[in-house]
């Protein structure tokens, strides 16, 4: 019998956001999980990042929420800044219809804008452990009303030498909290871990299957972030596709890429919530008729797409959760038939490239972006074709009077082919090849290697190495052109004397524009003004929509820096 949330006696809030995010069923580790942790006691998950584990203990850690109480009710413990953030927001996405406060605090980012935030009030802390103890010791991060505590990739914060760091954390909280541990393996020092500190846990392990098709062939392209429109036109080019399925995040993308994609000459539709039903249905029906061969949609919009001929699944984005690839590419490959996934990949996407990887258990294949010279190529293979084609069928009487016309008229022969096939290629000019540069990673600035080797070797104690009152790269260090193909400038008129966060800069323009904050670059935070930057082909949306934008009530003056 197949479980569904709705089983697992959450809070409806919590149900619906689930649903809202494309989940149907519970995974293995949720299914056991989340019931047990419901009741309180302890328990130790051995599951692999990626199975779904941070809903498995998200959302009980959410359901068990007081309201209204003014302390930290759960803390959570991450081996690093990227993980702890990821976690907080899946929190927060869980969490949206629960007025849940959510707060990551990490090494190697400002304290006062932490600070500022603990001093607010919050439910849910995520940290790593070298961060959470320097708040301790600054005796504004209390942890003595904390009644659930999880140790998330336990086995990875011991390797990088934060046990010591773990058990004073775990001191400092109640006696009578609960405990879950969550680790990939279990060595000798996570059992002692969980003997020393867990109240008669219960044990329990997933085992993973092979999790995707053997019928799709996974494929990955290592793009800049504003050129993935660009990647994507040249993979159509080189793509014998019969119909696709493009995956992006918002509804406001689907739409975007959509009319992107049919402005450079291949007609596609969005599928997204702001559809009526009947209008979906239509949109479905020219899909499967095959008069629509491309459909851009959303998580949640192709929830429930039951469709056997879809010969190629797009990853424009990385889902957050890697249960969400294996959905999505479940769609192409079916009834016995052969399917290709191609996922897009920006550099700050590599993460969840593994994840994704580790929870299907299959290395996926990087491939190189098709050159300008590939697709002129194959341009001018399937022309030669298409004239052998008709050269053979012999069916051109009328068309070779006018051939012979010309020629009587002094026309050479080869002249009147050459014109004849440049009129058949007159619709290339709808279709430009457009540009796509080599991938160039930004090298961590000097802090960011200098606070990695501090965590790394003082397992998050002692000095923080120093570079400005922000622990970031000087002000001068941060030029006026991005760092990051694909990306571009904007600054603003506000700075650390307004008191803004790089927070308040991501909300405003994100909510503005109606993009996802993750597509937002670096930040930097001056005193009396700020740059960020925003990737290249969502520059104008986002200065139609946000330049007059506010925060805290102060006008941003968003500009091209």
């Amino acid at each position: 019998m197949t479980t569904e949330f709705t089983d697992l006696n959450l809070h409806p809030e919590l149900v619906r956001a689930v649903t809202e995010r494309g989940y149907a069923s519970p995974t293995p580790i949720q299914a056991a999980m989340i019931p047990v942790m419901l009741t309180g006691v302890d328990v130790v998950g051995q599951a692999q990042t990626g199975t779904g584990k941070t809903a498995a203990f998200a959302l009980p850690l959410l359901n068990n929420l007081q309201p209204n109480e003014k302390h930290i009710q759960s803390l959570v413990l991450a081996p690093t800044r990227e993980l702890a953030l990821q976690v907080a927001e899946s929190i927060r996405e869980y969490g949206q219809f629960c007025n849940v406060r959510v707060l990551a605090v990490y090494g190697g980012a400002a304290y006062m804008p932490q600070i500022t935030q603990l001093r607010r009030g919050v439910d849910v802390v995520v940290g790593t452990p070298g961060r959470l103890m320097d708040l301790m010791r600054k005796n504004v991060l209390d942890i003595g009303g904390v009644h659930t505590v999880v140790l998330d990739e336990a086995d990875e914060m011991l390797s990088m030498g934060f046990v010591e760091d773990i058990e004073t954390i775990l001191a400092k909280t109640p006696a009578e909290r609960q405990t879950a541990l969550f680790s990939a393996t279990m060595p000798a020092e996570i059992r002692r871990l969980a003997d020393k500190y867990m109240r008669d846990p219960q044990s329990i392990a997933i085992e993973r299957d092979q999790m995707t098709s053997a019928q799709i062939e996974q494929r990955y392209y290592f793009v800049n972030l504003g050129q993935k429109t660009a990647a994507l036109t040249r993979l159509f080019e080189m793509e014998d596709i019969t119909s696709a399925l493009i995956f992006v995040h918002t509804r406001a993308e689907t739409g975007e890429l959509a009319s992107e994609l049919t402005r450079r000459g291949y007609p596609s539709e969005a599928l997204n919530g702001d559809l009526s039903q009947d209008a979906r249905e239509r949109t479905l029906n020219r899909f499967r008729g095959g008069q629509v061969k491309v459909l851009v949609a959303t998580d949640v919009a192709a929830r429930g797409l039951d469709i056997d001929d879809i010969s190629h699944v797009f990853n424009y984005e990385l889902p957050h959760d890697p249960e969400i690839y294996i959905h999505r590419i479940g769609r192409t490959g079916r009834a016995g038939k052969t399917g290709i996934a191609i996922t897009l990949v920006a550099p700050r996407e590599k993460r969840r490239l593994r994840q994704v990887e580790g929870l299907t258990r299959q290395k996926l294949k990087e491939a190189p972006v098709p050159t300008e010279e590939d697709i002129r190529a194959l341009r001018e293979e399937k022309l030669i074709e298409k004239f052998r084609v008709w050269l053979g069928r012999g069916r051109c009487k009328s068309e070779r009077l006018l051939v012979e016309q010309l020629v009587a008229e002094g026309h050479d022969p080869l002249d009147v082919a050459a014109v004849a096939m440049k009129i058949v290629r007159s619709d290339e000019k709808q279709r430009p090849i457009a540009t796509v540069t080599v991938v160039e990673e930004p090298k961590p600035r000097a802090f960011e290697r200098a606070f990695e080797r501090s965590e790394r070797y003082k397992g998050g104690r002692g000095e923080r190495p120093r570079f400005g009152d922000r622990g970031g790269a000087s002000p001068r260090a941060f030029g006026r052109a991005s760092h990051e193909p694909g990306m571009v400038r904007l600054s603003l008129r506000l700075g650390k004397e307004h008191g803004i966060r790089p927070n308040d800069i991501v909300g405003a323009i994100a909510g503005c524009a109606d993009i996802p904050g993750a597509v937002i670059g670096k930040i930097t935070i001056q005193e009396r003004n700020s740059m960020v930057d925003v990737p290249e082909n969502l520059v104008g949306k986002v200065l139609a929509k946000a330049a007059d934008a506010q925060i805290r009530k102060q006008p941003m003056g968003l500009q091209k820096a």
